[in-house]
């Protein structure tokens, strides 16, 4: 190991314990190796998305906080609901590090020439434990960034980015040619917006209240609908009669949208004209949920026929489907449009400790529309 790299470090590990408690800390481990195909990143930024926080803080009452330890080693604890701890038992009792990607400079390598290629370079990159000083990658999971890319702007290349990317891919590849998206005025969906407008596809965008459609309107969305309007269903059968979108991707997950965006889809395509059939309109309708911003039940009221789909879509299990090829050009492009396209905003920046004090704990998991924080590792 180099002189100029520390022997050990620190990073965020969340526990569930068998008696149903959540203990967040900031653990001290020997700092890594890279395997001959690996290197070794000085992580310097890493976004909180929402995929990470069911790792991070296992749907504990955040409203029983407790916090301990001290001000530069704190702790957190908060008692897990029983019928959550019921599909927890298989990380019982095992420390997790936390954080799915990030940026940073590479320091050290295994040798191999695409590793060592890295070093001295600041990279993306993706696969778990960004929330620590220092971590591990396979050189193939680095991407490899422009001169002068600060780590703010390299923090959030791949879920977000690639996650829009991936929504416009399915949509050629279902054989689709509109979309609608929920929880429109994110980060994520504010790069889908970008996307759409400069692929010329036609997307639906919904939102949550008014001065969330004056950002994407202000942003060139020619077609946003607010859920909380008293006329949302009418505006959103407009809306999809005007694009003919036909697939969905809900961030939202329970209570009713699924479904209302489903009967509206179903209205848009009866407008259409076509013969009466008791079975329901023969276009297809899909959506997929991929997030869980509500965690109530998705309830489902069968008010648009018999065409219709409902699944799950995830970015890891899409990129493989994909093929290198793809996804070799999708990271092109996360590249080439990193500051226009795929630019990420974030509400604050926070230290690995200050990520662990009570009340930023409880505003990041709001996942507010609009708020999106940033982990500095090394910060004070």
């Amino acid at each position: 190991m180099s002189a100029q790299i520390p022997s050990s470090m620190l990073q965020l590990e969340s526990l569930v314990t068998a008696e149903g408690r959540l203990e967040l800390s900031l653990a001290e481990s020997p700092t890594p190796s890279p395997g001959p195909d690996e290197v070794l990143i000085r992580v310097e930024a890493a976004p909180i998305n929402p995929s990470d926080l069911a790792l991070l803080l296992a749907f504990a009452d955040l409203e029983q906080i407790e916090s301990g330890g001290t001000a530069t080693r704190p702790t957190l604890h908060a008692p897990i609901p029983p019928g959550v701890l019921a599909g927890l038992g298989a990380r019982i009792g095992q420390p997790m590090p936390v954080g799915n990607e990030g940026c940073g400079t590479v320091v050290a390598s295994g040798g191999s020439p695409a590793a060592e290629a890295l070093v001295g370079r600041r990279v993306a990159f993706v696969g778990g434990a960004s929330y620590s000083e220092y971590r591990t990658a396979a050189a193939f999971l680095c991407l490899e960034l422009p001169e002068g890319t600060s780590p703010t702007q390299g923090a959030s290349c791949f879920v977000n980015p690639l996650t829009a990317l991936g929504m416009t891919e399915t949509m050629r590849r279902e054989g689709h040619t509109g979309l609608v998206h929920t929880a429109a005025a994110s980060n994520l969906g504010q790069m889908l917006n970008r996307i759409c407008l400069d692929d010329g596809i036609p997307l639906v965008n919904i939102v949550r209240r008014p001065e969330q459609a004056e950002l994407l309107r202000s942003q060139g969305a020619t077609h946003v609908v607010d859920s909380s309007s008293p006329t949302f269903r009418t505006e959103l059968v407009e809306a999809l009669s005007a694009t003919g979108a036909t697939l969905a991707f809900d961030a939202i997950g329970g209570g009713r949208m699924a479904s209302d965006i489903l009967g509206a889809m179903e209205a848009a395509a009866n407008a259409a004209g076509g013969a009466y059939s008791r079975y329901g309109s023969e276009t297809h309708k899909q959506l997929y949920i991929y997030g869980g911003l509500d965690r109530s039940p998705t309830t489902i009221h069968r008010t648009f026929g018999f065409a219709w789909g409902i699944g799950g879509w995830l970015l890891t299990p899409f990129l493989a489907k994909a093929g290198l090829e793809t996804v070799l050009a999708l990271r092109a492009r996360v590249v080439a449009e990193l500051t226009t396209t795929f630019a990420s905003h974030y509400t604050d920046e926070l230290s690995m400790a200050g990520a662990l004090d009570p009340d930023a704990v409880r505003r990041y998991a709001r996942q507010a529309t609009g708020e999106k924080f940033l982990i500095r590792p090394h910060a004070d």
